[in-house]
C-alpha cells in the first residue's frame, strides 16, 4: 500500500513514516499543502494520513479538492484539537476518521483497517467482455480464462480500477512495482506487451491501447 503522510511536525512524520514502513507500505511525506498537492500529482495513493494545521492551510483543504475531483482514496485527518465541531466539519469535508494526537500507533493501524474495510473496493471488474475476478486473482475475455502471472495481474488490475484514464510511465512504475525505477528502464513496455499479447491477441477487438508520446490505457473503444 502506498501512503502519503501531510503533516509538518518533523518528530510526529518520522514517527509516523518508520511505523509504516515497519508495517510494509511505501510512505511518502508532505510538509504542506504544495508538497502534497505534488506528490498527488506524480502518484496514486491508498491512503492519505493528513494534517489539519499546516503551514500554508488547512490540511481539509486538499480532502474537499480530491472529493470534488471524485478522488475516494481513504482519508484520517490528524489533529491536535479534540473538538466535536472539527470533527463533525471534517466529516462533512470529506474525511473518512479522525485521530486526536497524541495517539498510539497500534489505534491508528486499527483505524486504518477500519477505513479501508468500509472503501472496499470493486471485487470484480469489468471492460467490455474483459472481466477481472480481483478476490480470487482470474481474468477472462469472452468467457474464457487467460492465466496471468502475479506481475501481470497486478498491471492489469491497476489499469482496470482507472479504465479509460490514460497512465504514463512513470505513474505505473510507481503504481504497479510501488518503486522508482531507472528512467530509462524498459519494464512497463515489456509487460505491456505481455499482458496485451494475453488479452488483445486472440480477440477481434482490442482493449489494451497506446497514446503515443503519454502512456497507456485500458478501455472499449468504439469501432
Amino acid at each position: 500500500m502506498r501512503v502519503l503522510v501531510v503533516e509538518d511536525e518533523r518528530k510526529i512524520a518520522g514517527f509516523l513514516e518508520r511505523g509504516l514502513t515497519d508495517e510494509g507500505h511505501v510512505v511518502d511525506v508532505a510538509s504542506d499543502l504544495a508538497q502534497a498537492r505534488t506528490a498527488l500529482g506524480a502518484h496514486d495513493y491508498d491512503l492519505l494520513l493528513v494534517d489539519r494545521m499546516l503551514p500554508d492551510g488547512d490540511g481539509l483543504s486538499i480532502v474537499r479538492e480530491l472529493r470534488r475531483e471524485g478522488s475516494s482514496v481513504p482519508t484520517i485527518c490528524l489533529t491536535a484539537k479534540d473538538r466535536v465541531e472539527e470533527r463533525v466539519e471534517g466529516l462533512y469535508g470529506g474525511a473518512d476518521d479522525y485521530i486526536v494526537k497524541p495517539f498510539a500507533f497500534d489505534e491508528l493501524l486499527a483505524r486504518i483497517a477500519a477505513v479501508q474495510r468500509r472503501a472496499g473496493g470493486a471485487d470484480v471488474l469489468e471492460i467490455a467482455d474483459l472481466r477481472v475476478d480481483v478476490p480470487a486473482r482470474r481474468v477472462f475475455r469472452g468467457g474464457v480464462e487467460i492465466r496471468l502471472t502475479a506481475q501481470e495481474f497486478a498491471l492489469l488490475r491497476y489499469l482496470a480500477e482507472r479504465t479509460g484514464r490514460v497512465m504514463s510511465r512513470t505513474r505505473l512504475l510507481s503504481g504497479v512495482w510501488d518503486t522508482m525505477h531507472d528512467p530509462g528502464t524498459n519494464i512497463v513496455d515489456v509487460y505491456i506487451s505481455y499482458l496485451r499479447a494475453k488479452i488483445d491477441k486472440d480477440f477481434d477487438r482490442p482493449l489494451l491501447h497506446t497514446v503515443r508520446g503519454v502512456g497507456y490505457v485500458l478501455e472499449d473503444r468504439p469501432r
